[in-house]
């Protein structure tokens, strides 16, 4: 017989007392990655292990390896934590082991997406009818998102580039603003577009996308790339959240420009997305049911465990055509229920909208918006901090996100960021923001709260004295 009880009592006690030592824990690692290796490495084993040892031995092993990003005072990456109810389901979707391609493999977790798919078509307030794709982060997101569009604007120059492909097809063009996020680019490279069909459209001081520069850009491509004979097949690629500071391009003018123009509209709202749960900062989504396509990510602001993204998109038949696939052992469409797979570029895949329904299921709306109002008023806090103790704030703080600088110098700045990554007391990232460094601050877990900020303001000022 079988035991899992052993092996599943040694995680569940070993999870639980991480989890409960977080609000306390040393946010950075302890250990190099030589120590490591000479606690997890050795020859390969020669034979079985007893599962609950392993378990032990592999949770001391990792231990000082962690950088403990569920903590409240873990600013870097725009990571989010884990809401009880979203990690308990995870580990659930673990243990039933579901492969979650296609409604005959798994009824139940086909179902589970089709109703939270509904759910947060809602929540961001976007068109009816709206189809949802599970993926497994922001990339994948923008990329099924592209993948669409490169579909339908292709499909409208008289392209089938399922079937025919790229060589030959009409030269697609993607206008995006200066400052947006590399997994736009590095999407285009997967989609055979290249990164050279991009026109990178001025943005302001904020990285907020200029709809006069995207008309100016518009009108180039009217009067060049396509012999004055109107726009050709054309991407507009618009950002709500800027990874620096948070900005929201200014949608309801772009997605008007854009479809003037018969342009397809890509929203890369990887945590941005968010703000339209909350009352006090949805307004700086107007005009985002305008767009045709969003990607966002549930493993940020909803706080559900890695890996979670979603893209949604107003045009499902661009969605599955895109996507979908036919092949004669597959169970597909035998009862009209969805499967999975038209959505998302995975074939088998773990049953991860799962956690999403639960985090859902347990926040509701007010729960939700509750979490993105906390933390924009805990960034607010850092920042009012910050600069009462002598710090450059280089954004406006619309969101969560906060740039600061010391000493208006790259060198202090940076030196400010490893030090304070080295004390342990919280940890955040280093960037280049417009040509300066910066120490980039987000505000995104689940339980972060006035002691976290304060605490943590304290650090990095402290550090800031000991480096002048």
């Amino acid at each position: 017989m079988v035991d899992w009880e052993g092996p599943l009592t040694e995680a569940y006690e070993r999870a639980t007392t991480y989890l409960g030592g977080l609000p306390e824990r040393r946010v950075g690692p302890r250990a190099s990655a030589a120590e490591l290796r000479a606690k997890l490495g050795g020859p390969l084993p020669g034979g079985p292990s007893d599962p609950r040892e392993v378990v032990a031995r592999l949770a001391a092993g990792v231990e000082d390896g962690l950088l403990a990003s569920g903590s409240g005072r873990f600013f870097g990456f725009v990571f989010g934590g884990a809401t009880p109810a979203s990690l308990a389901a995870d580990w659930l979707t673990t243990a039933w082991d579901q492969n979650a391609g296609l409604y005959a493999a798994s009824p139940a977790a086909a179902v589970i997406e089709d109703i939270t798919a509904g759910w947060l078509t809602e929540l961001f307030g976007l068109p009816t009818g709206t189809s949802v794709g599970f993926v497994t982060g922001a990339q994948m997101a923008n990329f099924t998102g592209l993948a669409a569009a490169r579909h339908e604007v292709l499909r409208r120059a008289g392209r089938d580039v399922e079937r025919q492909g790229l060589i030959g097809a009409p030269a697609v063009r993607v206008l995006a603003g200066a400052e947006r996020h590399d997994t736009i680019d590095r999407a285009l490279r997967f989609l055979g577009l290249g990164t050279d069909c991009i026109v990178p459209v001025a943005v302001d001081d904020q990285g907020r996308m200029r709809p006069d520069a995207l008309v100016e850009a518009l009108q180039d491509d009217a009067t060049g790339a396509s012999g004055g004979r109107g726009t050709g097949p054309t991407v507009v690629c618009t950002q709500v959240g800027n990874v620096n500071t948070g900005a929201f391009d200014p949608l309801r003018e772009i997605c008007e420009v854009a479809r003037a123009n018969g342009a397809w509209v890509h929203v890369d709202g990887a945590f941005g997305l968010w703000a339209a749960v909350s009352s006090r900062l949805s307004p700086l989504l107007d005009g985002v049911d305008l767009a045709d396509s969003w990607a966002t990510d549930a493993h940020k602001w909803l706080n559900v465990p890695y890996d979670s993204g979603l893209v949604l998109c107003a045009h499902p038949e661009a969605h599955r055509a895109a996507m979908s696939i036919r092949a004669s052992y597959l169970i597909q469409d035998e009862i009209g229920e969805r499967d999975p797979l038209d959505y998302n570029p995975e074939f088998s895949r773990r049953a991860r909208g799962i956690p999403v329904y639960a985090a859902v299921r347990a926040l509701g709306r007010t729960g939700i918006a509750e979490i993105v109002d906390r933390c924009h008023a805990m960034a607010a806090r850092f920042a009012d901090a910050l600069r009462a103790g002598g710090a450059d704030i280089l954004n406006d703080v619309v969101l969560n996100q906060v740039l600061v600088r010391f000493g208006n110098d790259d060198a202090v700045t940076r030196r400010v960021v490893a030090e304070v990554q080295r004390d342990g007391t919280c940890w955040m990232s280093g960037t280049t923001w417009q040509g300066r460094a910066a120490m980039r601050i987000s505000v995104t877990n689940w339980t972060t709260g006035r002691d976290d900020i304060d605490r943590s303001a304290e650090a990095v000022l402290r550090v800031l004295r000991k480096v002048s």
